[in-house]
């Protein structure tokens, strides 16, 4: 097994290791736990075939078993759009195959063999006089691993399938499944037609082309999707082209920078979600409601639905997930207008203002992270510009509460709370401020949370995992 082969190999192992520990709890929420379990098994182990392929005989043979066995994983719910994403699929990918086996069948004419080495095995004297031929030959291969890449124009079945498939499923098949198109196109460039032939042709400079559109495209629709799976798969799309564009300009250089990004992608892709759902986990409700009953221990009671706001912005910010946000202090925002004469509609209100305020400005939350990531723009940027637009309609909100709660003397809510367990959040809101990387904020926020929790006695150490799963 040679180097590109243990290094795709490696990235597989971590990111199925992540995304299965993730998906013992995110299954048990979906129907047919042990069948979605079977076939991620057995593409795990046709992963690890293919990239320790010494040939593109048996690499072809396990890219198509991959196909095969990855389409199960799309239909699991077995829905109409399921079933129509996970056909887009099959049928774009063996679209794909089959422009592959087309040049296979030249290779066996112009190669000495079909063994991965480095510099390729074209025959020279067999290809002279027939490099046309040669170079459509290369067009077609790469053409045809360039579906599972997500390259314009055969990229529709990526947003078609990717939002339909269970999230665990969407977490492999963007970090992991869509890379083997690219560790087709490499095995092609540089091991079997070699990359001094393809240098400075019309191959190389269509190619390049396309990756360059793509890229620009993929960004474009990514920034313009509403849906966030859907979001997630057009910036696939996109930073899969960055990475063909760095393998074909067939230097040294750009190959290193091409396998840097697809190992920093795929790590990217899978813990930005599953941290963010960990950080939510850990944390869980006992720290928000200690934020919420130390802000209404220390102000009036008749300011309270204001102060539930607030609660909700800042709970909402530090959490990403305006869902969660609203799901924990829905009860509080209830005790409330049961110990006072304000309204229940106006507090849980109240909340989903705040959480959705929020949400919009939170670093880690997944729409900032896809956003962010798809545009190239540092997270402290798009919270600077997202927040001199949200402050006056927040400040707005909070001035419109206060007239409509004026003159009402409610009871003090009385509720004991931590405040140790507020220091997750502060860590969370201080990093992302000062533009520290989202994943070393998420880390310190997980590991803080975790030794609260722990210390406090508000989880065990056991279901500190689970947490992964539920928290999202």
């Amino acid at each position: 097994v040679d180097t590109l082969g243990r290094l795709f190999s490696l990235v597989v192992d971590v990111v199925w290791l992540i995304s299965g520990i993730y998906a013992f709890e995110y299954m048990k929420h979906e129907q047919e736990e042990k069948r979605f379990f079977g076939f991620y098994v057995m593409v795990f182990g046709i992963l690890h075939a293919l990239t320790f392929s010494g040939s593109m005989v048996t690499f072809y043979l396990f890219y198509e078993l991959m196909t095969l066995l990855s389409v199960p994983l799309i239909l699991h719910n077995r829905s109409k759009e399921a079933i129509k994403g996970g056909l887009k699929y099959l049928f774009y990918s063996l679209f794909g195959a089959y422009m592959v086996l087309f040049g296979l069948f030249f290779l066996n004419r112009f190669a000495d063999s079909f063994t991965f080495l480095p510099g390729g095995t074209l025959n020279l004297a067999a290809v002279a006089g027939n490099e046309k031929l040669m170079l459509v030959v290369a067009f077609s291969m790469i053409l045809g691993f360039s579906v599972k890449a997500g390259m314009f124009p055969l990229h529709a079945w990526l947003p078609a399938a990717h939002p339909v498939a269970p999230a665990p499923a969407s977490a492999v098949m963007s970090g992991i499944i869509v890379k083997m198109g690219v560790l087709g196109m490499i095995r092609v460039v540089y091991y079997l037609v070699g990359a001094d032939f393809l240098r400075g042709t019309w191959v190389q400079d269509v190619v390049m082309a396309i990756t360059m559109f793509t890229i620009v495209y993929g960004c474009s629709r990514a920034v313009k999707e509403s849906h966030i799976k859907r979001r997630l798969a057009w910036s696939t799309v996109s930073n899969l082209s960055y990475i063909l564009f760095g393998a074909l300009v067939m230097t040294p250089q750009g190959l290193v920078g091409a396998l840097a990004h697809f190992v920093f992608h795929g790590f990217m892709k899978i813990t930005s979600f599953l941290c963010a759902g960990a950080f939510v986990g850990v944390v869980g409700r006992s720290s928000a409601q200690s934020v919420a009953y130390f802000m209404l221990d220390v102000i009036p009671p008749q300011f309270a639905v204001a102060v539930l706001f607030v609660v909700a912005c800042f709970v909402s910010t530090a959490m990403g997930t305006s869902v969660g946000t609203i799901t924990l202090l829905t009860p509080i925002a209830v005790e409330v207008a049961q110990a006072s004469s304000f309204d229940v509609a106006l507090c849980v209100g109240t909340v989903v203002g705040g959480a959705m305020f929020g949400d919009n400005l939170s670093f880690i939350s997944d729409t900032t992270i896809a956003a962010c990531n798809g545009q190239g723009c540092a997270m402290k940027d798009k919270f600077r510009g997202n927040f001199w637009i949200a402050l006056p309609a927040a400040l707005a909100t909070v001035v419109l509460i206060l007239v409509l709660t004026m003159g009402q003397e409610p009871t003090a809510i009385e509720q004991s709370y931590n405040l140790v367990q507020i220091i997750p959040y502060v860590l969370v809101l201080i990093g992302g401020v000062a533009g520290i990387n989202v994943f070393l904020v998420l880390l310190a926020g997980i590991v803080s949370g975790a030794i609260i929790m722990l210390a406090t006695g508000q989880t065990a150490a056991t279901d500190l995992l689970a947490s992964m799963g539920s928290g999202a």
